[in-house]
């Protein structure tokens, strides 16, 4: 650039017997400097015409001597040298560059993407609170993890939730009235596994508050927020430690403190807590036996797995805050809608699969209203064949049902008030016909309970039965009122179910229900009851003798081995074990008895 040029102009290097061009026909040198119209480039060029040589400031209206206007918008200038070209002082902070930078880097069709806008923003330096809080998590999780699951697992999760409290502060984010719902919600579904001794119901608890959790991080409110806030959850396992060690680093080295001294502290307190400790447990046995009760035992030989869990918990923590302090934004996924159909192609066939959900629920209220023995006689079918026969039909029917809800939403017209009040009326119609579906398959399964007993599967799909027809009246209540509240309302709800579905311990259900079968009928499935968990206790314990005994054989030989401490007991366990302690196994109940009782009593 020549001394004393004006910033904004560039000196093109000379092109042999091409004409210049105007500065709105150069590129944007690919070194990284970018021009638009208005830049203004000299530059020197020769030509072969009448007219010599001439230059003429780009961007000044006018034409050279050159050539003709229609000479200069033809210049090829792929073959402009502009290495030496200094753009450094260039003030391109107004220039538009968009459209140069698309054809930079993609020459292809643009395609919207439906992730486009969901990228998380930085999250906020971590906080000390929050390097406590993830601290606290892994050392709980390395002195209460490693025996199983129960109340531990709730007291793991408090010092991580409030370390997402603390990092979504810092952040700028403030709780709303939904984000208490779920936090509150995934708090009390940890609270399962404290309660009841079977795995399963447990398990669905630990799944439904992650996703409980998930939402309370990330503050989804639409379908795609909802379905997809448990991946962005994970997607903070790598970026959250990492975000963790950069803060920790930063202290260490920072002037905010050093590590080093309260590391050393911590050692120190450990050292004084073990000494003195041990003194005084060999000085007092109360205070012994109170100690080791207290204390969780953290033995040399299972000190890999303490690390594992450790660093478990540590990851855990941080990733959780991670997600408070940067959520992605799944909210903001933009899912096209579906083109509108016309109402005849749209509302044809939902009536004639609502004329044939009428006609089956016609029949069904003809049988309940005239008694099955008829339909029993003339299908050839028994009690139970024919209420198992109905039930799985009928469950998947409320399923593919939903199903075509949901299609038809998208594709129905929208276009007036019309069109609005034909889609309210004719699915508005099909939901209420599907309630007497939900009806009747949840009293065909009542039948199969009453001649085959109560089971885990049966309560399960009865269970799930149940909550689609409440997913079926959220359906038509948002028909009414509006349906920006239905996804949460509908993930909620499933909380909630799973919730209910934990505290009312669905194995204590089961025995409870299939003793007073056998107090009926006589009939009873002592094998499968000794497959049931400890929660089944109080029920097993209203049996007869040498019944008794022998359901509540492989509960008591489960307690006898598993020697757990107070935080990784169950209440079901604390329950089974003071029943078995009253009033011990009867000696009679030997395994031929067993063998004996369970022929004679199984179920004909």
């Amino acid at each position: 650039m020549k001394p004393g040029a004006d910033a904004e102009e560039l000196e093109a290097p000379e092109v042999p017997d091409v004409p210049e061009a105007p500065a709105d026909e150069v590129p944007a040198a690919r070194t990284g400097g970018a021009l638009s119209k208005g830049d203004s480039v000299r530059g020197d060029s020769r030509g072969t015409g009448s007219g010599g040589s001439g230059s003429a400031r780009a961007g000044s209206g006018g034409t050279g001597s050159g050539g003709t206007a229609s000479e200069k918008r033809k210049v090829d200038t792929r073959n402009v040298d502009t290495r030496n070209v200094d753009t450094r002082n260039v003030d391109t902070r107004n220039v538009d560059t968009r459209d140069l930078d698309e054809d930079e880097e993609w020459d292809g069709p643009v395609v919207d993407s439906w992730f486009a806008d969901v990228q998380a923003k930085p999250p906020a330096p971590i906080r000390d609170a929050t390097l406590w809080a993830a601290l606290a998590t892994g050392v709980l999780s390395m002195l209460l993890l490693g025996d199983g699951l129960a109340l531990n697992l709730l007291l793991v999760a408090i010092p991580a939730a409030l370390g997402a409290y603390y990092a979504a502060q810092a952040a700028g984010r403030q709780p709303h009235r939904w984000t208490l719902v779920w936090g509150v919600g995934g708090l009390a579904l940890l609270s399962v596994p404290a309660l009841r001794d079977a795995d399963w119901p447990s398990f669905l608890a630990v799944l439904a508050a992650v996703a409980a959790g998930s939402l309370a991080l990330h503050g989804g409110r639409t379908w795609t927020g909802v379905l997809f806030g448990p991946i962005g959850l994970y997607t903070s396992l790598v970026t959250g430690p990492r975000w963790g060690w950069n803060g920790l680093r930063e202290r260490s080295g920072g002037a905010r403190g050093n590590v080093g001294p309260t590391l050393r502290a911590l050692a120190v307190a450990a050292v004084l807590l073990v000494v003195f400790g041990a003194l005084f447990a060999g000085a007092d046995a109360a205070f012994a036996d109170l100690l080791g009760g207290l204390v969780p035992d953290a033995s040399v030989s299972g000190g890999p797995w303490h690390v594992v869990l450790f660093v478990i918990g540590v990851v855990g923590a941080l990733m959780v805050a991670h997600t408070a302090a940067a959520p992605v934004q799944w909210d903001r996924v933009e899912v096209p809608a579906g083109r509108p159909r016309g109402r005849v192609e749209w509302a044809l066939p939902l009536i004639v699969l609502a004329a044939l959900f009428a006609v089956f629920n016609a029949v069904q209220l003809a049988v309940l209203f005239g008694g099955y023995d008829a339909v029993l006689e003339k299908t050839g079918q028994t009690y139970a064949e024919y209420a198992r026969q109905g039930f799985w039909q009928l469950l998947l029917v409320t399923l593919l049902t939903l199903l075509v809800i949901v299609f038809a939403l998208r594709w129905a017209p929208r276009d007036s008030s019309g069109d609005w009040t034909l889609v309210r009326a004719v699915l508005g119609t099909l939901c209420v016909l599907a309630l007497v579906v939900v009806a009747s398959a949840v009293r065909r399964m009542d039948m199969y309970v009453a001649a085959y007993g109560l089971t885990r599967l049966r309560i399960s799909v009865v269970t799930v039965e149940l909550w689609l027809g409440l997913v079926i009246v959220l359906i038509m209540a948002a028909g009414v009122w509006g349906a920006r509240w239905l996804p949460r309302a509908v993930l909620a709800s499933a909380a909630a179910g799973v919730l209910a579905f934990g505290l009312m311990s669905p194995d204590a259900l089961i025995a409870e229900r299939n003793v007073q079968r056998y107090e009926a009928k006589g009939s009873f499935d002592l094998d499968y009851a000794r497959g049931l968990s400890a929660d089944a206790a109080p029920a097993l314990d209203k049996l007869d003798e040498p019944l008794r005994s022998c359901a509540l054989q492989s509960i008591a030989q489960d307690l006898e081995g598993a020697d757990k401490s107070w935080y990784a007991t169950s209440l079901g366990e604390a329950r089974a074990r003071d029943i078995l302690d009253g009033r011990p196994l009867s000696p009679e109940a030997d395994w031929s008895v067993c063998n004996r009782l369970g022929t004679e009593l199984a179920y004909r």
